[in-house]
């Protein structure tokens, strides 16, 4: 991740490169371009970028320095990814997100063949020990609890209210594991109007759970939250929204049309449909966001995979235990120097 003056510019590594040295991707190439343009705080991508981040890939895109989280990055052969960088000084970190990766969720997708979402003894162990490495428990790979704060929903959010003239728009829904899918069609949402003010209303997870079953939602509200509000297309999210689009919600809003995709429309608790008030109202819209991606989908590509996926979240992991093992013996060998150098 390049930062050239107030520019963000994104490298999304090639497909090749991304199994070599950490495993098989989750989504395809051109699935993952498409994800990071949407996220609204990119300015370009780079497509094809290297692995290894070089001096010459900065100058090539003058970018003034590279960023990346808190957690380290390894090649196939255990090996700094950005080493060249923070030699040269050229290298900046923000911290992660704690208790949110990728191991982890492939692990709650993994899962949904042995247990029912509201199994959690059985998650818990299963969470405690997927993808450990052999000679411990890796802090950057393991899976750790996400807690929500409202300065993490400040940091994601817009804080712009409706301007007048804009159309306030309305969609609902799980939004789970934010796919390009859900992109696709927050973008179609976004097209019906010059100034368009797009309104999220996420369900908790317990009414996610009642009408998708299974093991759903893979990912808990806060989590999609900050998934839904990083998308450039939203610009605000109601947190736990009712099922049914009530008279008082639109009221409350202002809405002016509700959205709803091509997917299949699940009766409340007492049968009716939820969209009877908008549609009453003459207000309802069904967008067709031309992407047969859904969640379902991305589930079944894990489980297809589940030993190829697992295989690679626990060499991820036994290559970061190599390096903490090694900077804890560099540590000690300087700690012993220095004790000899007092003595002497």
């Amino acid at each position: 991740m390049c930062r050239h003056g107030s520019k963000l510019i994104i490298p999304p590594h090639p497909v090749g490169e991304i199994s070599q040295h950490k495993g098989p991707p989750v989504f395809t190439q051109d699935e993952r371009y498409k994800m990071v343009r949407a996220i609204k705080w990119v300015d370009e991508i780079v497509e094809g970028a290297p692995y290894v981040t070089t001096l010459e890939t900065l100058d090539k895109y003058t970018s003034d320095f590279c960023v990346h989280g808190d957690d380290i990055t390894l090649t196939v052969d255990g090996k700094d990814t950005y080493e060249e960088v923070k030699r040269s000084g050229r290298y900046r970190e923000c911290k992660r997100t704690q208790g949110v990766s990728t191991t982890d969720l492939v692990g709650r997708m993994l899962l949904m063949t042995k247990a029912h979402h509201s199994n959690i003894v059985n998650y818990q162990q299963h969470t405690d020990n997927f993808g450990k490495g052999p000679k411990g428990h890796s802090p950057w790979t393991g899976v750790s609890q996400f807690l929500q704060t409202s300065q993490k929903i400040i940091q994601f959010a817009s804080g712009q209210e409706p301007q007048p003239g804009d159309t306030i728009i309305y969609v609902a829904g799980a939004f789970d594991l934010f796919h390009i899918g859900h992109v696709d069609f927050l973008e179609a949402v976004s097209r019906l109007s010059d100034k368009p003010y797009v309104i999220v209303g996420l369900h908790f997870d317990q009414e996610v759970n009642r009408y998708k079953g299974k093991n759903y939602p893979i990912m808990n509200v806060h989590e999609r939250t900050l998934s839904v509000l990083a998308c450039r297309y939203v610009s605000e999210v109601v947190i736990g929204a009712p099922y049914a689009v009530t008279r008082e919600l639109l009221d409350h809003f202002k809405v002016d049309l509700v959205c709803h995709g091509k997917t299949e429309v699940h009766p409340d608790k007492d049968g009716s449909d939820p969209y009877a008030e908008p549609r009453k109202k003459g207000i309802l819209h069904t967008v067709d966001s031309m992407n047969s991606l859904t969640t379902d989908s991305i589930v079944q590509r894990i489980i297809k995979n589940r030993l190829l996926f697992e295989a690679r979240n626990q060499k991820k992991e036994a290559k970061e235990m190599a390096v903490i093992q090694a900077m804890k013996r560099r540590e000690e060998e300087k700690g012993k120097e220095r004790a000899q150098a007092v003595n002497h």
